[in-house]
């Protein structure tokens, strides 16, 4: 049988731990070392850690915070956020984390994923694809945070990346995030179907249930944020994720 991972993602703002609506109006849910210490005693399976204010203010990953995370962590993490550089992912990768996600910064210099998985090898290199429709209903690659459109469609960008040494797609649905209205299935299936490499959905889970849907759509692992930080109608923060007991039923 194979692994399906079901992993939380925390958006930070340096030690914060917040949490976004349609990649936009965060809002501040507690301390991320707080939340790590929760997830590890629920046992999960991985985390992604991701510095949503990293690109947009221009500044370089916080290796304080990370390094934190990784002297507290039990599970493996992925980090990402304002990495540009292949000095960068090596710093990352030394100080604990498991895998490095870039995004923004391939835009502007798409040579960084090869070199970066010839130094360091593809299992520790995530590309992350943030995406949203167009009126016409053309897919669309939207970087910085969902600020920037890129002229590709998710397919090629994942075909380009894998192609270049990549060794996961983090793929995110930004019109669904922190909405819990579930994955978006034509989109999974658009690329997980297409390409060799794993692929991680993330963005719209509201249920326990939405995770098997989107493994049966092609997706390798899942992640989810508001469904593990958020609770109710009224999104108060609460920290949740399923019992070993319930994922064996789900994937069953």
């Amino acid at each position: 049988m194979i692994f399906t991972r079901i992993i939380p993602t925390l958006l930070i703002d340096g030690p914060a731990l917040v949490k976004t609506l349609q990649f936009k109006n965060w809002k501040y849910l507690g301390d991320v070392i707080n939340a790590i210490r929760i997830f590890n005693e629920k046992k999960v399976d991985e985390i992604i850690l991701l510095d949503i204010t990293a690109t947009p203010n221009s500044h370089e990953p916080r290796l304080k915070v990370i390094q934190e995370v990784a002297q507290e962590a039990f599970m493996p993490f992925c980090y990402g956020g304002g990495v540009k550089t292949v000095k960068q992912i090596g710093e990352i990768l030394n100080i604990g984390a498991e895998k490095v996600a870039i995004n923004s910064a391939f835009h502007e210099n798409i040579s960084l994923i090869e070199e970066a998985s010839l130094q360091f090898g593809s299992q520790s290199i995530v590309v992350s694809i943030d995406c949203m429709t167009l009126p016409n209903g053309e897919w669309r690659v939207f970087s910085h945070r969902g600020q920037k459109m890129h002229n590709v469609t998710p397919l090629q960008l994942a075909q380009k990346v894998q192609d270049l040494g990549a060794g996961e797609i983090l793929l995110s649905d930004i019109s669904r995030d922190g909405m819990k209205t579930g994955y978006n299935m034509s989109l999974i299936e658009s690329v997980a179907k297409k390409i060799d490499i794993p692929v991680i959905t993330c963005c719209g889970a509201g249920h326990s249930s939405d995770f098997k849907s989107a493994i049966d759509a092609g997706a390798s692992s899942v992640a989810a944020g508001a469904l593990f930080t958020l609770i109710g109608n009224l999104n108060a923060p609460l920290l949740t994720y399923p019992q070993p007991s319930e994922i064996e039923t789900l994937f069953s």
